[in-house]
């Protein structure tokens, strides 16, 4: 009995540890993350003091300044740790529901998808742009009907996917397939449409599917804050089920877990918040790849604490991302969707030689 009591007390201790330690992960993540936003907020072209910021806050600031801060770079902080967290929850629930470490939301077709809408927003239905030969650069005239476009095209391969995996029970390896070919279909689209358009509206196009975070505006940020924190809340109830159905489905099943309705609702989800953040911001990679790599070496499969940690990592690896972009060669910015392939890129390779299970 007492080698009994002292197992028990050992493996209670254990586990406390255990939790403590994913707990001091997550805290250390938050951390990180607001010096990151402090440091974003207060560096740029116009470079500003700690005490500036505080005083815009505070607001006690001058005009300049507070434009500066809540109008221009509090907006981008905002809109990045939001799209992070969107982004990578998507891919965490896509891994976890395919038992596929390389999947994720963009396998389904997504950006592609969301590519043809902005070509068809941009050179078919007048999105149109203009360009200034004073500064060289190309606007969009109407970013709402990029953005409607957008959407509806990268939710187009997602219903398409989901269509198939309903209709002709699609195993999860097939679900992924039919979502590559879909890429390539909407590929092709795209370049048919960019044959027939002007040099402005190409670039403009290549320029949208850059990804930018700077493009966000406080309404933008508000509809993906509603997105991503209801997204959020379903995975995190469903961490549950997503346990049970990585142990296999059939002991998912066994234990009164619908499979294939959990996995549709997952991808549904999943897809839905990638397309929203994708129509706002362009294609931005590797995120939804590399976040929940990074927080499952740490955390561990235990879906009630990856899908949080998952989203936390990704929002400081965007917000990081965008900061380097701001910040590298300024006042030139760069596409964050290139920095993000720089920065994902190479840890993901590292992830996979080290050989460790993901």
């Amino acid at each position: 009995m007492t080698q009994s009591k002292e197992r028990q007390q050992n493996l209670k201790l254990g586990y406390k540890k255990l939790i403590f330690e994913k707990v001091l992960f997550l805290l250390v993540v938050v951390f990180l993350t607001v010096l990151l936003s402090i440091y974003a907020i207060s560096s740029g072209s116009s470079d500003l003091s700690f005490s500036d910021v505080l005083k815009a806050f505070l607001g006690k600031c001058d005009e300049r300044t507070a434009l500066i801060v809540f109008d221009i770079r509090l907006v981008r902080v905002v809109a990045a740790i939001l799209a992070g967290i969107g982004l990578a929850i998507g891919g965490a629930a896509i891994q976890s529901l395919f038992h596929n470490p390389l999947a994720s939301p963009f396998t389904l077709g997504i950006s592609q998808g969301a590519a043809f809408g902005a070509a068809v927003g941009i050179i078919v239905l007048g999105g149109g742009a203009t360009s200034s030969a004073a500064s060289d650069s190309v606007t969009i005239l109407h970013p709402s009907v990029v953005v409607a476009c957008a959407f509806l095209g990268s939710m187009l391969s997602t219903i398409v996917v989901l269509a198939l995996a309903q209709i002709k029970r699609f195993s999860p390896e097939a679900v992924v397939l039919s979502g590559v070919a879909l890429s390539s279909l909407f590929g092709a689209a795209t370049t048919m449409i960019q044959y027939f358009a002007s040099d402005v509206k190409i670039a403009a196009l290549v320029f949208w599917t850059f990804g930018d975070i700077g493009r966000a505006t406080w309404s933008d940020v508000k509809l993906m804050a509603i997105f991503v924190i209801l997204a959020w809340v379903y995975f995190l109830v469903n961490s549950w089920n997503y346990n049970a159905i990585a142990s296999g489905e059939d002991i998912a099943k066994s234990l009164g877990v619908n499979v294939e309705r959990t996995r549709f609702l997952g991808i549904l989800v999943s897809s839905f918040i990638t397309s929203v953040i994708v129509s706002f911001l362009g294609i931005i990679g590797f995120i939804c790849l590399v976040a929940p790599h990074i927080a499952r070496r740490f955390i561990g499969n235990d879906q009630r604490f990856l899908t949080i940690a998952s989203g936390l990592v990704g929002a400081f690896l965007l917000l990081l991302s965008d900061t380097v972009a701001r910040l590298i060669i300024k006042p030139v910015v760069l596409p964050v969707g290139a920095v993000t392939a720089f920065l994902g890129a190479p840890l993901f390779m590292y992830l996979l030689i080290r050989g460790k299970k993901v």
